[in-house]
């Protein structure tokens, strides 16, 4: 599986402390190796993010991406709140 990530998520993601730009990097690499490993809780949405799929990158960390047959786009990555309001 390929990953993309969208110029939005890159943007989101140079807002993110170390530790958090450290833990997408873990939470990434298990995702190649099984995106549905019960640690991502990998989840389609609703709403306005219908189409799309997030996993936890931390406590309140999500990253949300839309997948097809070969690669995932990740589009976004931000607190809990924030993506979801």
């Amino acid at each position: 599986m390929n990953i993309y990530l969208h110029k939005k998520f890159l943007k989101d993601y140079n807002k993110l402390t170390q530790s958090q730009k450290e833990k997408f990097k873990e939470r990434r690499n298990l995702f190649l190796k099984d995106e549905f490993d019960p640690v991502l809780n990998n989840h389609a949405l609703k709403g306005k993010w219908l189409g799309y799929r997030s996993i936890n990158v931390t406590g309140d960390i999500r990253a949300i991406f839309k997948r097809d047959t070969e690669s995932a786009l990740f589009v976004t990555i931000d607190n809990h709140s924030n993506l979801y309001r």
